[in-house]
């Protein structure tokens, strides 16, 4: 892990919701989608977020690159805060973030060739000629394994690991510091995934980028992350680097998540937790603790007050009174 002293991004205490309507008139209900949520990503690193479909971390990501307004709460970018920017002032910020979208069809325009996809940020942040964009593009293409001679063809004319790797050539045409890769491999066949995270692996290494790296999956995580986020209905419950938090799980919440991974070695056999009852709407979260309610551990405590997210041993951070000794003590008595 590369460590640096001023973290490239980092997030206070941020909070999103939207408003929806429910029920038969129709009123409106906000929709706490993050709520309150704090972490840091230093130079160089991949910080993931990981949790259940619903949890807030897409939502995470289009906040941190301002695709998405916060409500409460500030977004730290090398140094500046960029929450409350204008669009006019996000646009130099946005040339050193970008972002790799889920589905690489949806997110590519299918009337425009390839070379002027990959070329279209260029476009938007500098004065290159027409000709020197096509020429960066060919090279972006060699870049991710892709032949340049196809710069001419269109997005329906590859398949979905190929049409993933335009979107990462497109989000380095600009050489942003930062990359947000939602889900980028959630998509793609198994054999394919790899492919992508180990190229996306060599391109940090090359091109010195940092990633923050969305996905539910536990195992695609675990192969590409220095440290890693644990969201559950809005809110993070469990932070820590990737070998501690896979070896030694202190969240209830996490432990049942890495319980599910599937272990490659026959000979081995993990304990699965099985959550009991359905992930809380968000709309109508639970009181207390927002896990409780799925808790295998829950306590009186839990049911009454929300546990606060503190720092518990060097480098790692957790949500739950269980390790909280003030509030055990008081719950004791």
């Amino acid at each position: 892990m590369k460590e640096k002293e001023t973290p490239l991004v980092e997030v206070k205490n941020l909070k999103k919701s939207f408003e929806v309507k429910k029920g038969f008139l129709g009123r409106s209900q906000p929709l706490n989608a993050v709520d309150g949520i704090s972490f840091a990503i230093r130079k160089g690193e991949t910080f993931s977020l990981v949790g259940e479909s619903g949890c807030g971390k897409s939502t995470t990501g289009r906040l941190v690159t301002r695709l998405l307004a916060p409500n409460e709460g500030e977004v730290w970018f090398d140094g500046r805060n960029i929450s409350r920017l204008s669009d006019n002032q996000m646009r130099p910020v946005r040339k050193n973030m970008q972002m790799v979208f889920q589905d690489p069809y949806a997110s590519l325009n299918p009337r425009m060739k390839v070379k002027d996809l990959v070329a279209e940020p260029v476009l938007i942040h500098t004065r290159l000629s027409a000709k020197e964009r096509d020429k960066l593009a060919c090279e972006l293409l060699e870049t991710v394994g892709l032949n340049s001679r196809h710069a001419e063809r269109f997005p329906h004319e590859f398949s979905g690991g190929q049409r993933q790797r335009i979107g990462i050539a497109r989000a380095l045409s600009v050489r942003p510091s930062l990359i947000v890769a939602d889900e980028p491999v959630s998509a793609l066949d198994v054999s394919i995934q790899s492919q992508v995270l180990n190229l996306l692996q060599d391109l940090q290494e090359n091109y010195g980028l940092t990633y923050l790296f969305i996905s539910h999956d536990l195992s695609v995580v675990e192969h590409i992350s220095d440290r890693i986020g644990v969201m559950y209905l809005g809110t993070l419950v469990e932070t820590a680097g990737k070998e501690t938090l896979y070896e030694r799980p202190l969240h209830p919440y996490t432990q049942a998540l890495l319980s599910s991974v599937p272990v490659p070695d026959p000979t081995v056999k993990r304990e699965r937790i099985i959550l009991k009852g359905d992930l809380p709407s968000p709309v109508n979260p639970p009181t207390g603790c927002r896990f409780h309610t799925r808790c295998p551990s829950c306590m009186e405590i839990c049911k009454r007050r929300a546990p606060i997210f503190r720092e518990v041993e060097p480098g790692r951070e957790v949500a739950c009174h269980l390790y909280d000794e003030e509030m055990m003590k008081l719950e004791r008595k």
